[in-house]
């Protein structure tokens, strides 16, 4: 079938993009599912650090790539091995397929799926393959999803079921910021009442993950950023308080999460961490990017420092508690949304994610 698509041709374009423009919104040929994949239909993508990562070179992927890999939309084919989801049923994205068989599927979302990950390099889906081809020629697969486009194969694997009543910008911001920086709160973080959590890095996953410490009683939550509008934002969303990195003080907490994915951010968060404390780490910085750290500190005083790819989640599991969480009122998953945008603005929304001035920004499809 005929879909239409940003796909990224360079990488390591120069700013602005709206000018250099390493997006091309195209049509591509898209072949029928396999035996263990679906076609869906997108309805909401959002705009990820890790997809601008991919386009400024800091996550080197292979190109020409159909990029987006934060989305739901509605099933409209599946293939002959597939039994449990149903054409018509609306499905969350998730970036890191798990074959449910590797040592890392056994460690309870730990670590990352070995073949997954693999995949995931290659530009492929989890059977290896491609679906994907303009003009004759092969377009590559990002993270086992390309929702920048109007549909996308997947394996069945890379998505988890939800209910019609979830809407599609709440579900597509499911399956990455929230997984992501809610589930580093939920599974690697585990604050009690009592404790105090400090998220720093307050885009999307950090955002997510301030929402979901505020979904827990007698939790206290502190956002930390170098832009002042985000601390703002985070306040409105119920931050009991919100500094810059150079205005934290004496602030000590027992859960810290970093979501910046630059070392001077992980830098602060170890800094900001309490004795017997755990600084959770999901940001994904450049591969050469270094730190400075006491070992001693992390010895003498008790602390952990996790590194958390996913939020450590399990996605058919977490998903739905995050559902859960939105039902009851608990997780305003809405108010992470900047705004919504065109796929022919892409290119334009790259720039204002690498200007730090969204949020989440989400392309919508009629």
């Amino acid at each position: 079938m005929k879909i239409r698509g940003a796909v990224l041709e360079r990488i390591g374009a120069p700013r602005d993009y709206a000018q250099s423009r390493p997006l091309t919104i195209a049509e591509l040929d898209l072949e029928p599912p396999g035996d263990t994949e679906l076609l869906v239909r997108i309805e909401a993508a959002g705009l990820c650090h890790s997809d601008l990562s991919v386009v400024d070179g800091n996550r080197v992927r292979p190109v020409p790539m159909l990029l987006g890999h934060e989305a739901a939309g509605i099933v409209e084919q599946v293939g002959a091995a597939v039994s449990d989801v149903a054409v018509g049923q609306r499905v969350v994205m998730t970036f890191l397929p798990r074959c449910g068989d590797c040592a890392s599927c056994a460690t309870d979302g730990l670590a990352p799926c070995q073949p997954g990950s693999a995949t995931n390099g290659a530009g492929t889906l989890l059977s290896g393959k491609t679906r994907l081809t303009r003009d004759g020629a092969e377009v590559l697969h990002h993270l086992g999803v390309s929702a920048f486009a109007t549909h996308a194969v997947v394996d069945r694997r890379s998505v988890v079921p939800v209910d019609a009543d979830v809407p599609p910008v709440v579900a597509s911001l499911l399956g990455c910021a929230v997984l992501t920086g809610g589930g580093a709160v939920l599974n690697a973080g585990r604050p009690q009442p009592g404790q105090t959590v400090v998220v720093v890095g307050m885009g999307g996953v950090g955002m997510a993950a301030m929402l979901t410490a505020l979904a827990h009683d007698h939790v206290r939550v502190v956002a930390v950023d170098q832009v002042r509008d985000k601390l703002d934002r985070a306040l409105e969303l119920g931050a009991h308080a919100a500094h810059s990195p150079d205005q934290v003080g004496d602030l000590k907490a027992t859960v810290v999460i970093e979501a910046a994915g630059h070392p001077s951010a992980l830098e602060t968060a170890i800094g900001l961490t309490a004795q017997g404390g755990r600084t959770i780490t999901v940001g994904l910085p450049r591969p050469d990017a270094r730190i400075s750290l006491s070992p001693l500190a992390l010895v003498a005083e008790g602390r952990s420092l996790i590194g958390s790819y996913l939020g450590s989640a399990v996605p058919a599991r977490d998903i739905p508690r995050f559902v859960e969480l939105w039902r009851s009122g608990r997780l305003p998953v809405e108010s992470l949304v900047s705004s919504t945008i065109e796929l022919d603005q892409i290119n334009e929304g790259m720039d204002r994610l690498a200007d730090g001035q969204a949020v989440r920004q989400i392309i919508t499809f009629d």
